[in-house]
């Protein structure tokens, strides 16, 4: 039976004999010193590639990110002194401006101020002249309608007495009783 075969589909021989051994060849106690031997071989192989190839180049590549990001912080902390100094300056020449402001606007409202005083204190004046030439000429038609008032007055008594009586009195006897009447 040792030369008999046995067929698959793919028209493959396979010995009949190949199976009756024992199972998975790295259990295989009489192969234990090769494998080991290989196993002790591969891991220095492995173990020198890695700490000469990389090794090395993950280390360079974690050393070109930290000086990168060393670099950029550095970068950072710059621009943000700069932002810092920008900002002051910023908010001083705000504050200069603001007191430059209110200085203006404390000037114009003290010219304006003074400007409307002046103003008021000519209109005063010139109302103040116009009232005091407004009582003289008051005064003045006062006096002039005083004096002719006798006048007036005589007259239309002198017509009433004259209508009422029929005849015209003296002017003695006018005067008389007008100033009797306008004391």
């Amino acid at each position: 039976m040792a030369s008999q075969t046995h067929s698959t589909t793919s028209g493959t021989a396979v010995p009949a004999d190949a199976h009756t051994e024992a199972g998975f060849p790295p259990f295989d106690s009489s192969t234990f010193a090769s494998q080991i031997l290989w196993l002790a071989i591969t891991f220095g192989l492995f173990y020198w590639i890695m700490k000469n190839v990389a090794v090395p180049r993950i280390a360079g590549i974690l050393e070109d990110r930290k000086d990168r990001i060393a670099g950029d912080l550095a970068e950072a902390n710059r621009l943000k002194q700069e932002t810092d100094a920008a900002i002051a300056a910023y908010e001083q020449a705000l504050a200069e401006a603001r007191n430059k402001a209110h200085g203006i606007a404390h000037d114009t409202r003290a010219k304006l101020k003074a400007d409307n005083e002046a103003r008021r204190e000519k209109a005063e004046s010139e109302l103040a002249a116009k009232l005091s030439a407004a009582e003289a000429h008051i005064a003045g038609i006062k006096t002039e309608a005083l004096s002719q008032i006798e006048d007036i007055a005589g007259d239309t008594a002198t017509a009433l007495v004259e209508e009422l009586i029929g005849k015209a009195p003296t002017k003695t006897d006018l005067s008389k009783a007008l100033k009797s009447a306008m004391n």
